[in-house]
């Protein structure tokens, strides 16, 4: 309670600017130019770098400070006083590894650079909600420069996502006699997910695969939709970055400059370890065993405030922490603790200061910091170099334990150790074979036979294996010295769907081996010869696309418990052990399905995905009476490297795309750097600008436009130049 005391003081006392800070607002804003091109897009300079991170926020929010307000909303744990009770849990779980007081005294003890980025990161928002009264923000009336330290990688999710609401309500809650319940929650495993897995794609081809020897890269980070803004900002300070910005964050976190690009996908490390700690009670305390000794479990308040009938209420938690991290929930009689990546100050200076790495020895020494933890990155640069850094961030652990599963915290041997250092992770430097990929895919693939040795690595370095975007992003790759730009983009938007490749000639054969006799042999020999005639190509007018997606998606779902029964994916239970029956149950289900939603079996692709835009709420409201685009390109899941996470809604047949492909931006790195990008319907969050979805149909269509990046490019493609305020 008295934490949020001291927090609500500082805000409410600082909602009023005072005279000297307007003025201090309005000298900084004197030296700022931002200039929109014609595609609304932001290209901010400024004397210095604090100048442009001032200009660069209040342009991200004057183009949607909505998505802005909610992230920090979030960060802080304060999503609650937003949006109600319901969003308790989220806040609390936020709250565990985010104290505000403390990062208050982070911020009293960051260095004088990164100290101005924030003021003048908390200037330009405040300096935006003082230019702009007519925008009423829904709870956060002034931003503090400490805020900037709740929210410093940049990714969609982030680490603190993967501890479950659910088990840790079961443990926080409590029940009506007032005590905590402790007892073990058990989830029941989902068993299929049709929803858009989060990932990115990252490619970089070294000059020898490239007709102008001259590197090229790719950014393909596959996100929510309208979660980054593309913006360009640069300094007479040496600062000069372009690409894709988390809104409200003032750094680029997927982008380029003159000389180097860095791309970041989603890491499938084992970095975020569950440890179950041996608790007793005593006279009302809780002790955790270490060794065999006892040891106080730290516990503190915390109040969280959410939106109700009566107004803004509180309620408070009593939170626990052994030295492992806070407790997160129980498993049986044991307590379960968290540890995880948690230095806001080094990950934000580390996440600021890869956008000035001219080199790769630059980037090398950025990546020293060790707190770039969720990610996988993908480089390349001017000099030609090509590399993969593998997640920044994975501690030393005794690789004879399983660590996918809590471990044992009461033995001070399984605690982490120091990160591991860059030459003792799966990286790949300058390969052989000219080119790098990641698709949220293992390291063990990422350039091919020059990739890293999976038997050289703890299983700890990567939970995950291979996946179809990695086998399509390879088929690609390799055996091709010819790249361009145009042809790096055709790469990014290849109609390939490897994935169905290992499941759709089971179905064709169950069709074979049914007896004519089999009352659904007859009626499904026209989708069987679609199918068997299929080329496994996405594509607007694709029939097979709409029958393959629907049957997989059918049988799947009948086959989940039977797949997880047998130890086998459902992709391998269907290949290999679904029946006669089962496949073309499913196929005559998928066709209904079809007929009675679009009148027909026989639909195209595109009548059914579709990308729609109606307003600027961060949640859609679909509709099919409203206007959308058809779009070809695929799911991830099956392999495409263009990936568009669609699905119906209530009230509609069609099915509407929210995640996937975002922004997409292919660059060359030569004596001038030359990029092109698209950004998912338009830079703008408000429907009455011009672009709010300007982009949509090239977006649709994998058409991308060239990117602005010197002044003589802006030239003829200039809409407003303005100071902020102005």
């Amino acid at each position: 309670m008295k934490k949020l005391a001291i927090i609500l003081v500082i805000t409410v006392s600082a909602c009023t600017s005072s005279n000297s800070e307007l003025a201090h607002w309005e000298t900084m804003a004197e030296d700022i130019t931002i200039t929109r091109d014609d595609w609304g897009i932001a290209h901010i300079h400024g004397p210095t770098d604090a100048h442009a991170v001032f200009g660069m926020i209040y342009a991200q929010a004057e183009d949607d400070f909505n998505r802005i307000e909610v992230n920090f909303l979030n960060s802080q744990g304060r999503l609650a006083e937003a949006e109600g009770e319901e969003e308790i849990w989220r806040d609390l779980r936020m709250r565990l590894f985010i104290d505000p007081v403390e990062m208050q005294a982070i911020y009293a003890e960051s260095p004088e650079w990164l100290v101005s980025l924030m003021d003048a990161w908390a200037d330009g928002l405040n300096y935006y909600l003082h230019t702009h009264p007519e925008v009423t923000p829904r709870v956060l009336t002034r931003f503090e420069p400490w805020m900037a330290l709740t929210f410093s990688e940049g990714s969609i999710g982030g680490d603190i996502e993967r501890v479950n609401l659910t088990q840790l309500q079961a443990f926080y809650d409590k029940d009506p006699s007032g005590n905590m319940s402790m007892a073990s929650h058990q989830i029941e495993p989902v068993l299929f997910d049709w929803e858009e897995p989060r990932g990115s794609n990252g490619i970089a081809i070294a000059p020898s695969n490239t007709v102008d020897g001259n590197a090229l890269f790719l950014i393909n980070p596959h996100t929510s939709f309208f979660f980054r803004s593309e913006l360009h900002m640069s300094s007479d300070e040496g600062l000069n970055a372009y690409g894709a910005s988390t809104w409200g964050q003032f750094f680029v976190y997927q982008g380029f400059n003159e000389n180097a690009g860095w791309m970041h996908t989603s890491s499938g490390v084992d970095n975020i370890d569950e440890f179950l700690e041996t608790v007793s009670e005593r006279d009302g305390e809780f002790y955790y065993s270490v060794d065999g000794e006892d040891r106080p479990i730290s516990k503190k308040t915390v109040s969280i405030a959410y939106k109700s009938g009566e107004g803004i209420t509180e309620r408070d938690f009593t939170i626990f922490r052994s030295h492992h991290g806070p407790i997160v929930r129980a498993q049986g009689a044991k307590w379960v603790a968290t540890s995880l990546m948690n230095e806001p100050m080094s990950a934000l200076m580390q996440s600021y200061g890869r956008t000035r790495a001219q080199s790769m020895e630059d980037y090398r020494e950025n990546m020293e910091m060790h707190t770039n933890s969720s990610n996988n990155t993908v480089y390349a640069d001017a000099d030609g170099n090509i590399a993969y850094w593998h997640s920044n961030f994975v501690p030393k652990r005794n690789p004879d334990l399983n660590w996918l599963e809590p471990v044992d915290g009461s033995v001070s041997a399984n605690d982490w150790g120091e990160p591991h250092s860059i030459e003792e992770t799966p990286n790949v430097f300058n390969p052989s074979v000219g080119w790098i990929q990641n698709t949220n895919n293992w390291p063990y693939s990422s350039a091919g036979p020059d990739s890293p040795r999976q038997s050289d690595f703890a299983p700890y370095f990567q939970r995950s294996g291979e996946n179809a975007r990695g086998i399509h992003a390879i088929r690609l790759l390799e055996n091709k010295n010819d790249f361009t730009l145009e042809s790096l983009v055709e790469t990014a938007f290849s109609s390939q769907i490897p994935g169905f490749e290992a499941v759709l000639p089971a179905l064709i054969a169950a069709w074979d081996n049914a007896p004519t006799s089999h009352p659904l042999k007859a009626d499904l020999a026209g989708q069987i010869n679609v199918l068997r005639a299929w080329d496994y190509r996405w594509g607007l007018e694709s029939v097979a696309t709409s029958l393959a997606t629907y049957w997989a998606e059918e049988l799947t779902e009948q086959i989940a418990r039977q797949a997880r029964d047998t130890g086998m994916t459902s992709n391998e239970y269907i290949a290999g052990r679904a029946s006669i029956d089962q496949h073309l149950g499913a196929l005559q289900a998928a066709s209904s399905l079809l007929a009675q939603d679009f009148g027909s079996w026989e639909t195209a692709w595109g009548e059914i995905n579709r990308f729609q835009r109606i307003n600027g709420d961060i949640v859609q409201p679909f509709s099919d009476s409203e206007p959308s685009i058809g779009v070809g390109f695929h799911t991830g899941r099956w392999g495409s490297l263009a990936s568009f996470g669609a699905r119906r809604y209530p009230g509609t047949v069609r099915r509407y795309g929210t995640s996937g492909n975002s922004f997409v931006a292919a660059v060359e790195f030569g004596e001038r750097v030359r990029a092109v990008a698209v950004t998912a319907g338009g830079e703008s969050g408000d429907p009455a600008s011009p672009h709010f979805d300007d982009q949509a149909q090239l977006y649709a269509d994998g058409n991308l436009r060239p990117v602005y990046y010197y002044p003589e490019d802006l030239e003829g493609h200039i809409e407003r130049v303005y100071k902020p305020g102005t």
